[in-house]
C-alpha cells in the first residue's frame, strides 16, 4: 500500500476524531486508524458531554469549527446549568447524550468528510528516521507512509483492566489493548508513567424502584452547545439520585481485602477529585453517605449508568453493593464495574503545538498525555490536528494563552508543569476565567476559526452581526438617561431595587445584581432584543466592567513576559544562582517564553530575574 497521507491519526476517540477532522478539513489527506470501526467515538465512561470548566472547552472547540459540541447538541436528551445561581464565569452547561446516536452521529460525519479516510486496524510500530516520523506499521505488516502521526490511544496503551482478583489487557471492556505501541514508545526514549481510571456498573431500567428515587428533569429552556446549532432534540430523559447507606459502607469496610487499590496490584495513578468508591469510603470516614446518581444511557436502551458506584470490586461484592442503595434493592447489573490502568506520556516531552520533542511530525493529544476527560481530549486533538496539518502545509503553527481560551490553559499546563495525576479541566486553573466564559467563546474564537478555513464566511458573518449588536445595544443603554423623580423610583422599588438620587444611565442601572435586561422596559428609550445570548452578553458587560478592565490589564503583564522569548538554543548551565534541580526542568520543559519558564514549579523571581540578565546580554553581545 504505497499511498502517502499529509496526517495519519493513530484512535477513533474524541481527540481522533476532533484531530481527523480538523485536518481533513484543512486540506489533507488524512487517515484515521481505530481498532472498531464500530466503537469509533465511544462514550466509554459517562453519557454527558460538558460539566464545570469543560463545557468551556467544548464551546471554545465549536467556535474554532470543531465537532463535539454539534454531535452534543443533535444527540442530547437531558440539559443543565450548573452552577446557575453564581456568576457567568463558572457557569457551565451539562448535556446528557443518547451514547449510541452521539457515536453514530460522529461516525457518519467522519465517513462524510472528502479528505479523510477511515480503516480498521491495530497500529504497532512507529518508523521514525533522521529524528522524523514517517509513518506507522499496523499488524498485518503494512507500512503505512505519513508526513505527520497524531497519536490518541486513550485507555489503550498496555491497557489492563482489574475486577477484583482477575486482570486481563483491554484497551476498554470487550476491545483488545494496544501492547506493541506502548513498546514502540518507550523505544523512542519516551518518559512513561500508568495512570488509573474506572467506570461503575451499568443496571437495567426495568429492575430500579424509581418512585425510591429523587427526580431531576432537564432545563425546560437550554443554550445548545453549538454556534451553529438552530433546533435542539425534543426528547428528554430525567436523572434520578440515590445515596450509600451504612449498609454500602459496612460492605466495603468488611472486604476491602478484595480491592485491587488496597491490594498494591493496582500501581496506576487514580484521580484526586475523581475517587472510586471504595477511596470515598475508606478516606472520608466521617461521611455517612455518597451521592449516587443514575443517568439514562439512551433512549432505546435500558442500560442505566449509576454514576457514584466505581469500583473494582469482584461480581459479587459489586451486587452486593448495587442492592444496598435506596430504590436498587432488585437492580440487575448489565455490565460489571473496572478499574482500568494504562500508560501516558510526560507531556512536558511536547512543544507546545503537542508535537513531541524527540520525532518531529508526532504528536500526542487525549489521554496519552496524562489528562482526563472527553472534553480534555476533544480539546487536545482538535489543536494537535490542526498543528499537524499546519505544519504539513508549511504555515505557522496555531497556539492560544492562557488569556485566550481554556485549550491554552491547558496545553500550557501540560507543556509546561507535567502531570502526577490525571488532568482535568477547573475554572480555577483559569486565573481569567471572566474573561473566558462559555458564553463568549465564539466571540472570543470564531475569527481564529475562520483563518483556519473551519469556519464558514457565513457564520461568521453571523457572529459580527450578533457583536455589532452588543456594541450597539451597550452604547444606546450608556445614552439613554433616567432621573430621581417618584415615578422612576416607584418603578425600581417594584423591581425590589433601592432608588437613585442623581441622574444615571440604563446601561448604569444594569449593574445592579437583581436587574436584568428585560427589567428595563419600564423605562422609556429602552428597546427591545429578540436574541437573548446579544441580552446576556450586554447584562454582563454592566455587571463585570470593572472586573472584566481589572482583568485585561493583567492580561496585558502577562503578555508583555510572553513577549520575551528564550532563544531555542539559550544555556542554562552559564545563569548564575539556578539550583541543578531547575535546571533540569527548564531544560525539559524548554520553555519559549519568560512567561512559560515564570510557571515552571519551583521557578523563584530571583533565578527569573537571572535569567532575564543573561538574555539581555545574550542581545547586547549580538548572539
Amino acid at each position: 500500500m504505497n499511498r502517502e497521507y499529509d496526517v495519519i491519526v493513530v484512535g477513533g476517540g474524541h481527540a481522533g476524531c476532533e484531530a481527523a477532522l480538523a485536518a481533513a478539513r484543512m486540506g489533507c489527506e488524512t487517515l484515521l486508524f481505530n481498532i472498531s470501526l464500530d466503537s469509533i467515538a465511544l462514550m466509554s465512561c459517562n453519557p454527558a458531554i460538558g460539566g464545570l470548566a469543560k463545557s468551556q472547552l467544548v464551546k471554545e472547540v465549536d467556535a474554532l469549527g470543531g465537532q463535539m459540541g454539534r454531535i452534543a447538541d443533535r444527540t442530547a436528551v437531558h440539559f443543565r446549568l450548573l452552577n446557575a445561581s453564581k456568576g457567568p464565569a463558572v457557569q457551565s452547561t451539562r448535556l446528557q447524550c443518547d451514547k449510541q446516536r452521539y457515536r453514530l452521529a460522529m461516525k457518519s460525519v467522519l465517513e462524510k468528510e472528502k479528505h479523510l479516510h477511515l480503516l480498521q486496524g491495530l497500529v504497532e510500530t512507529l518508523v521514525v528516521e533522521g529524528g522524523g516520523i514517517r509513518g506507522v506499521v499496523d499488524q498485518s505488516g503494512v507500512f503505512h507512509r505519513g508526513q505527520t502521526v497524531i497519536i490518541t490511544t486513550g485507555t489503550f496503551l498496555s491497557g489492563l483492566i482489574h475486577i477484583g482478583d482477575v486482570r486481563y489487557p483491554a484497551g476498554r471492556a470487550g476491545e483488545i489493548a494496544s501492547l506493541e505501541l506502548a513498546v514502540a514508545l518507550r523505544a523512542l526514549g519516551f518518559e512513561m508513567g500508568r495512570m488509573k481510571t474506572g467506570t461503575p456498573p451499568r443496571l437495567r431500567a426495568s429492575t430500579i424502584d424509581f418512585s425510591r428515587l429523587v427526580r431531576q428533569d432537564s432545563d425546560p429552556d437550554p443554550e445548545p452547545f453549538s454556534f451553529t446549532t438552530e433546533r435542539l432534540p425534543e426528547d428528554r430523559i430525567s436523572s434520578f439520585f440515590s445515596a450509600t447507606t451504612a449498609e454500602t459502607h459496612s460492605l466495603i469496610r468488611d472486604n476491602i481485602r478484595f480491592s485491587p487499590l488496597y491490594t498494591g496490584v493496582i500501581k496506576g495513578i487514580g484521580a484526586r477529585y475523581c475517587p472510586s468508591l471504595e477511596d470515598k469510603v475508606m478516606r472520608f470516614t466521617d461521611k455517612e453517605s455518597h451521592p449516587v446518581v443514575l443517568e439514562q444511557e439512551g433512549l432505546e436502551t435500558e442500560e442505566i449508568y449509576a454514576k457514584g458506584l466505581g469500583n473494582s470490586l469482584p461480581p459479587d461484592l459489586q451486587e452486593k453493593i448495587v442492592h444496598s442503595i435506596p430504590g436498587l434493592e432488585q437492580a440487575k447489573i448489565m455490565r460489571l464495574a473496572y478499574a482500568i490502568e494504562y500508560d501516558y506520556v510526560q507531556p512536558t516531552q511536547l512543544r507546545r503545538t503537542l508535537e513531541t520533542k524527540r520525532a518531529a511530525g508526532l504528536y500526542l493529544a487525549g489521554q496519552i498525555n496524562g489528562t482526563s476527560g472527553y472534553e480534555e481530549a476533544a480539546a487536545q486533538g482538535f489543536w494537535a490536528g490542526v498543528n499537524a496539518a499546519l505544519a504539513v502545509q508549511g504555515r505557522p503553527p496555531f497556539l492560544l494563552d492562557r488569556s485566550e481560551a481554556y485549550m491554552g490553559v491547558m496545553i500550557d499546563d501540560l507543556v509546561t508543569r507535567g502531570v502526577d495525576e490525571p488532568y482535568r479541566m477547573f475554572t480555577s486553573r483559569a486565573e481569567y476565567r471572566l474573561i473566558l466564559r462559555e458564553d463568549n467563546a465564539s466571540i472570543r474564537l470564531m475569527g481564529k476559526g475562520r483563518e483556519l478555513g473551519l469556519i464558514t464566511q457565513e457564520q461568521h458573518t453571523k457572529l459580527k452581526e450578533r457583536v455589532d449588536q452588543i456594541e450597539k445595544g451597550v452604547r444606546h443603554l450608556s445614552s439613554v438617561r433616567i432621573f430621581p423623580v417618584a415615578e422612576i423610583n416607584d418603578t425600581l422599588a417594584e423591581l425590589n431595587s433601592p432608588p437613585i438620587r442623581n441622574p444615571v444611565s440604563l446601561f448604569h442601572l444594569l449593574r445592579r445584581k437583581e436587574i436584568v435586561y428585560d427589567d428595563l422596559s419600564r423605562f422609556e428609550g429602552w428597546e427591545a432584543i429578540a436574541d437573548r445570548a446579544v441580552k446576556r452578553q450586554i447584562e454582563i458587560e454592566a455587571k463585570y466592567e470593572g472586573y472584566i478592565q481589572r482583568q485585561s490589564e493583567l492580561v496585558q503583564k502577562m503578555r508583555d513576559l510572553e513577549g520575551m522569548k528564550i532563544p531555542a538554543d539559550f544555556d542554562y548551565s552559564v545563569v548564575p544562582g539556578l539550583s541543578n534541580e531547575l535546571k533540569a526542568k527548564l531544560l525539559r520543559v524548554e520553555p519559549a517564553t519568560v512567561g512559560q519558564a515564570e510557571r515552571i514549579p519551583g521557578m523563584t523571581q530571583a533565578a527569573l530575574t537571572a535569567i532575564l540578565i543573561m538574555i539581555k546580554k545574550r542581545e547586547l553581545e549580538g548572539k
